[in-house]
């Protein structure tokens, strides 16, 4: 039972679904099968990175899925060890080489690595890529204000996305307000927190109740209506399914804003500060 995802989109033009798949931990034959059920069930936005080490997972599901390539929307992102400019410009193309794709529609700088310091010469990889063909849109993820103020000062081009982490615990609300300022479209990982604590918790299963729609269900409608696109992990056919079940109901106004008071000062799941982690 294929789902219609509604589509946002970008300052570059392209359109995202504002629902994908993220297919982190999902590799060889058992993700590849997955994917492919994502697929079929609606999914056209799939994330992967270089370092989830999956790209040739997903490439496989996009040649054994029913639905034409150019209807798909395959992601991935650059690690912090490729940073500079030429070391970037060989990894995009090994990302390729590994998905057996001859482009990819989105690419992100996977963090910023402000130790390292080089994520401008990435940037400027990335720009390139887009203009040989290799992607069609360029974006950034875990970028604060400062880095992504730096990029555009440097290089003129603003990211079509920043993938930060967002769910209920952590609402990014003042990220999300420079993102909106700035024509940046946000895009969450880890929409549902990873674990039960989310899930078991009394105000979201209460207007899960109220609702007569599960509390993932709630927590990605919430996203949907803060204007973020989620990409949701999930292995289970099931469950995937049910992630895109988000568009027949809506939130009040009331309900959005107790769903956003749920953020705490340290909501980070694993303390990943963009300000000082350095990703390999």
């Amino acid at each position: 039972m294929e789902q219609i995802i509604p589509e946002i989109k970008l300052n570059d033009g392209l359109k995202l679904p504002v629902v994908g798949l993220g297919t982190y931990t999902l590799r060889g034959s058992e993700g590849v099968q997955s994917i492919v059920n994502a697929i079929r069930s609606g999914y056209r936005l799939l994330d992967s990175a270089y370092n989830y080490e999956n790209e040739g997972t997903v490439g496989e599901a996009v040649r054994r899925s029913a639905v034409p390539r150019e209807e798909l929307i395959i992601a991935s992102k650059l690690p912090g060890r490729y940073h500079t400019y030429d070391k970037a410009v060989k990894a995009i193309q090994e990302s390729l080489y590994r998905a057996q794709l001859d482009y990819y529609d989105l690419y992100l700088i996977h963090w910023p690595n402000p130790i390292q310091g080089h994520y401008v010469e990435a940037w400027q990889a990335l720009i390139d890529a887009k203009k040989w063909g290799l992607i069609r849109s360029i974006g950034v993820s875990n970028f604060l204000p400062d880095h992504l103020d730096r990029l555009v000062e440097e290089t003129g081009v603003t990211p079509s996305v920043n993938q930060i982490e967002l769910h209920p615990f952590f609402n990014q609300a003042e990220q999300r307000k420079y993102h909106e300022e700035h024509g940046i479209i946000t895009e969450s990982w880890s929409p549902l927190a990873h674990g039960n604590e989310v899930l078991n918790h009394e105000l979201l299963r209460q207007i899960a109740e109220r609702h007569g729609k599960s509390v993932s269900q709630i927590i990605l409608r919430w996203h949907y209506q803060l204007g973020a696109v989620s990409i949701p992990k999930s292995a289970s056919a099931a469950r995937q399914l049910e992630n895109l079940f988000l568009f027949d109901f809506a939130l009040d106004e009331g309900e959005m804003d107790r769903i956003s008071g749920l953020t705490r000062p340290d909501g980070r799941l694993r303390n990943q500060d963009p300000a000082v982690y350095e990703e390999f």
